[in-house]
Parts: C-alpha cells; sequence; structure tokens
C-alpha cells in the first residue's frame, strides 16, 4: 500500500513534494529511510528530494551516513548520484570517512558511469583529500587521461579547478584535457 509521502513523490513537483516535508516533519524520516532502500520509483526520488531539504551536516541524516556509504554500490545510478549529493553536504567521521573514500574511488574507476554520478564522487574525493592532504598523490593518478577523456571540458575545468584547491597541488599547473 502507498504511503501518503510515496503518493507526493509520485504525483508532484518538487516545490510541493518540500511544502509536504515542511508541513510533515515526521516525513523527513520516510525520505531517508526510502532513499536508503531500493523501492523504486520511490528510492530515487526521495533521495533528489533530501539534497533540497536537508540542511548542511543535517542531524536527521547523521545516524544515517554509514547506511547511505554502505548502498551505493547496490544502487543504479540516478539514486547514487543523489546520494552523494547528500554525503558531501554532510561532515562525516574519520572512520566512515574512509569507507566514502574507497566507495568514491570505486565509482569514478568506472568510466561507463554516468559522468553526472562520477562527479560527484570526485567531489567528495576532492573533499577528503582537502583534510587529508597525504590522499593527494592518489588523487592525481585518478585524473589520468582513462579517467577523464569520456567527460566534458567543463567537467574536466570543474575537476581541475578542485584538484588546484588541494592545498598539496596549490599553485601547480595541472590541466585535464
Amino acid at each position: 500500500m502507498e504511503t501518503a509521502f510515496e503518493k507526493i513523490l509520485t504525483t508532484s513537483h518538487r516545490p510541493a513534494m518540500e511544502s509536504y516535508i515542511a508541513a510533515h516533519p515526521e516525513s523527513f524520516e520516510e525520505a531517508v529511510n526510502l532513499a536508503i532502500a531500493d523501492k523504486q520509483p520511490y528510492s530515487w526520488r526521495a533521495s533528489w528530494l533530501l539534497w533540497s531539504c536537508m540542511e548542511k551536516n543535517d542531524k536527521r541524516i547523521r545516524k544515517h551516513v554509514k547506511a547511505i556509504i554502505n548502498v551505493l554500490p547496490k544502487r543504479k545510478d540516478n539514486q547514487k548520484r543523489e546520494l552523494l549529493k547528500i554525503l558531501e553536504q554532510m561532515d562525516i567521521n574519520e572512520k566512515l570517512e574512509g569507507l566514502l573514500f574507497n566507495q568514491c574511488v570505486n565509482i569514478w574507476e568506472k568510466t561507463d558511469k554516468q559522468p553526472s554520478v562520477r562527479f560527484n564522487a570526485f567531489k567528495i574525493l576532492a573533499k577528503i583529500s582537502k583534510r587529508h592532504p597525504e590522499l593527494s598523490k592518489e588523487i592525481i593518478l585518478l585524473i589520468q587521461s582513462q579517467y577523464t577523456e569520456s567527460l566534458s571540458s567543463s567537467v574536466n575545468k570543474s575537476i581541475n579547478k578542485m584538484i588546484k584547491e588541494i592545498p598539496r597541488w596549490q599553485g601547480f599547473a595541472i590541466n585535464i584535457e
């Protein structure tokens, strides 16, 4: 049986969905649970909606971070992209950060994945590398042409900009073609 929130997810546009969550705060937890689950079409829509309804480092999502990281390999690209966008907004402890880094490397290395999924994984890799400069050498290995040639020039420019923001590589001329 479809819940009221699930019905909203499939019959409404984003503003109506956001209004529903604002009027029914308990639905936020349902959205998180759906975002982690594999209950389509609700799961990818819930993950898509959460990103616009959450705060940076949202306390309502903190307890779910490990579960979100763990389901990444099991989700399709559209849902995975939205889950990565949620994770990118969270402050993640070092233990889970290592797990997330590994998941993002796995996503990034799969050049058959949607570019938007790979790009969001790379954003997280760059963010983690800013806090852990010892990972910067690994990042440089990940921008070899075999990983970047299938991406658009605008995505490559964004990646180049992210690389230059990593402390170890500030001031270096790193250009991805």
